[in-house]
C-alpha cells in the first residue's frame, strides 16, 4: 500500500449557486480505492483494488488492514477486490461478504467473519466460497455487493466482457453474466429466495433478479423508499441509470445488448418489442465523459439541499450530478461539482453522508453543501 498522506488541502469549491457543493478531504495516499461502506457504526470500510479492505476510524486509516487477500486477487484494469457488504445482522454474527476476481480472472463471492478478539480485523481462516462465476474476458466484471431492504444479497454482474457482448450473455437467462442476482446467504452457503422471478423456471438461472445489464458499476437502495438505482456502464456512446421501484417483483429486462441507453444497438433497428425497461437517465460521451459511476440517494443530515437527490458521476471527466425524481416519475439532473480526478465510487456512512473516491490519486472526500440555510427536505416520491 502507498504511504498514507494526511490531506491538508482546502476544500475545492464548485461554482453552482444552489446547492454549492464542496468535497472535503478525509484521507489520501490510498492505493486505488474502489468501494466505500460501513458496518453500522462510525467506521468507514474502504476497499482497495489490489486486495485489501482498510478502516478509517474517523481520524485516520488504521495501520493494519481489516482484510488482506492480495494473494488471492488478480487486480488491474477492471479486475481486483471490488466491494464488501456487511450482513444486516453483522453486530450479532460478524459476517461479511466480498466480491473479487481470483488469480484465474473469475468472479468469487466469499463470506468471512470478523475476528473474535479484534473488531478491526477479519478472521481470514473463516473464508468460505459462496458463489463462483466463470469470466470469459478480463473486463465487465460488475463487482458490487449490496444487501437489500429484504435482507437478501444483491450482486451486480457484468456481461463477461470484450465489446458488444459477443455471446449475448446479458439476454441469456441461462447465464449469470449481465444480470442482477439476488440470493439468500443467511445459511452456510446460499439459497434462492422463493419469490425470485425465475425461482421455478426450468429455462433460467434461479439466482437472476433482473437482466439486460452491460456492466453495473455501482448500485444502491434508497434507504428511505427502498427503490433501487443501478448505474450501467455503456458501450461507446451512452451511459445509463436504471431505476427499479421498491414495489418491483423483479424480472426486468434493462435492454443490453439490444439497446445501449434508449438507442438500438444490436439489432440496429426495431430492437424494442415493448418489453424492455428504459433508463431514467442517459448521457452521451461528450466533454470527456466515458463511464458512469453510480452513487446513492442522499438521506443524510449535513446537506439538506441535497436531500432526496440521487448522486452519481462520470469516471473520466469527474462531473458529479444530482438527480431528482418527481411525483410523475420524471428524473432531472443538475451538475453539482467538477472533480479533478477519476471517480471510482461513491459510498455512504451509517448516517447517510456521501463520500467520493479518487481512484488513481487515492483520496477519499466527503460531500458538503456550503450554500447555507436549512433548505427543503425533499422526499423522493414514487
Amino acid at each position: 500500500m502507498k504511504r498514507l498522506i494526511p490531506l491538508l488541502l482546502l476544500p475545492i469549491f464548485c461554482h453552482a449557486v444552489e446547492p454549492n457543493v464542496t468535497l472535503e478531504p478525509i484521507v489520501g495516499g490510498l492505493d486505488q480505492p474502489v468501494s466505500i461502506t460501513h458496518a453500522g457504526d462510525t467506521r468507514l470500510f474502504i476497499t482497495l483494488q489490489e486486495g485489501q479492505i482498510v478502516i478509517y476510524d474517523g481520524t485516520r486509516i488504521l495501520p493494519e488492514p481489516f482484510l488482506d487477500i492480495t494473494d488471492l486477487v488478480l487486480a488491474g484494469g477492471e479486475r481486483g477486490l471490488l466491494s464488501v457488504a456487511f450482513d444486516p445482522h453483522y453486530a450479532q454474527n460478524g459476517r461479511f461478504f466480498v466480491n473479487y476476481t481470483n488469480n484465474s480472472g473469475d468472479t468469487i463471492i466469499e463470506r468471512y467473519n470478523v475476528s473474535a478478539s479484534d473488531p478491526n480485523r477479519a478472521d481470514r481462516n473463516s473464508r468460505a466460497q459462496i458463489l463462483f462465476v466463470d469470466q470469459p474476458f478480463a473486463n465487465h466484471n460488475g463487482g458490487q455487493l449490496q444487501f437489500g431492504p429484504d435482507g437478501y444479497l444483491y450482486i451486480g454482474m457484468g456481461d463477461g466482457g470484450s465489446g458488444g457482448d459477443p455471446g449475448n450473455r446479458a439476454q441469456n437467462l441461462g447465464d449469470l453474466l449481465g444480470k442482477m442476482l439476488r440470493i439468500d446467504v443467511s445459511g452456510s452457503g446460499y439459497s434462492i429466495p422463493p419469490n425470485n422471478p425465475f425461482a421455478n423456471s426450468t429455462n433460467a438461472r434461479h439466482e437472476i433478479w433482473a437482466y439486460g445489464m452491460r456492466n453495473p458499476w455501482r448500485f444502491s437502495f434508497d434507504r428511505l423508499t427502498n427503490d433501487l438505482w443501478i448505474a450501467d456502464v455503456g458501450q461507446g456512446e451512452w451511459e445509463e441509470i436504471d431505476f427499479q421501484p421498491a414495489t418491483s417483483t423483479g424480472g426486468e429486462n434493462y435492454g443490453w445488448r439490444r439497446m445501449e441507453g434508449t438507442h438500438c444497438f444490436n439489432p440496429p433497428n426495431n430492437c424494442n418489442d415493448g418489453a424492455l425497461v428504459l433508463p431514467v437517465i442517459e448521457y452521451g460521451h461528450t466533454n470527456g465523459a466515458c463511464s458512469v459511476t453510480g452513487g446513492s440517494v442522499y438521506r443524510g443530515s449535513l446537506n439538506p439541499r441535497l436531500y432526496g437527490m440521487y448522486i452519481y458521476g462520470d469516471y473520466c471527466n469527474g462531473v458529479i450530478w444530482g438527480a431528482t425524481r418527481t411525483a410523475t416519475g420524471a428524473v432531472t439532473s443538475q451538475t453539482l461539482f467538477n472533480a479533478p480526478f477519476f471517480i471510482s465510487t461513491f459510498g455512504e456512512d451509517a448516517n447517510g453522508e456521501i463520500y467520493v473516491a479518487d481512484h488513481m490519486g487515492g483520496g477519499i472526500y466527503r460531500m458538503r453543501d456550503t450554500s447555507g440555510g436549512v433548505g427543503r427536505r425533499r422526499a423522493v416520491r414514487k
